[in-house]
């Protein structure tokens, strides 16, 4: 396997692995005082999930659109996985002397698949957004101004990404209908705040990928 496919691969699990995980602790909320002037209280599983964007912006660039809608398709299949294998665990009784009880199981894992179905269709929608405005930005930049394209597709994306999924979780009475606002507020901010800042970790990985690139398929990326 040549490094520029280890990439491509690794890529695409750590994508996965981030979805999966977010989905697994979205019921933890926390507070994130990181600025003087606000607090972020948003759910811990979106606490990383502004990285899925970059990790599709960084595919997109240098592998083009197909194989970047390849790695989102991956990454819903492994959720469907992760999910059935989840409900099948959840279905089992645990023993009198189990450290964690039925009851605290499912609370905690039990409401998996609804995580995963608002997760599965707000990733979709917002990643398939994120790809194509990536290639549009990029084309009327003529490939200049890398950040323009990073910040400008990963904010747009992100705020359908939020609004889909809070809106869905809040419909099936999985959140209360009075914090759907502060929480879509709250987690579209702290997303923006570290997609922002996250932009020099941006241009790292862009310039390690580029170092194995062939000349050829930088001079013809779509």
């Amino acid at each position: 396997m040549k490094n520029v496919e280890k990439i491509y691969t690794g890529l695409c699990v750590l994508f996965s692995v981030l979805i999966v995980v977010g989905n697994l602790t979205y019921q933890k909320f926390v507070i994130l005082s990181i600025l003087p002037f606000h607090t972020f209280e948003i759910s811990v599983g979106a606490v990383l999930y502004p990285l899925t964007f970059l990790i599709t912006d960084l595919i997109t660039e240098f592998y083009g659109k197909e194989k970047a809608r390849f790695c989102v398709r991956f990454a819903i299949v492994t959720n469907i996985l992760v999910a059935t294998i989840i409900a099948g665990m959840d279905a089992l009784p645990a023993v009198s002397w189990s450290k964690i009880d039925h009851v605290t199981f499912h609370k905690v894992f039990g409401l998996y698949y609804i995580a995963f179905t608002s997760s599965l269709i707000a990733c979709y929608i917002s990643q398939t957004v994120n790809i194509s405005l990536y290639l549009w930005l990029r084309k009327i930049t003529k490939g200049k101004y890398l950040w323009i394209r990073n910040n400008g597709s990963t904010a747009v994306s992100l705020l359908i990404d939020t609004c889909t999924v809070i809106t869905f979780m809040t419909i099936f009475a999985i959140l209360p209908k009075e914090q759907m606002l502060p929480l879509i507020i709250n987690s579209y901010a702290w997303k923006l705040f570290f997609t922002v800042f996250s932009t020099p970790l941006f241009y790292l990985c862009f310039s390690v990928i580029r170092l194995f690139m062939p000349q050829q398929t930088l001079n013809t990326k779509i």
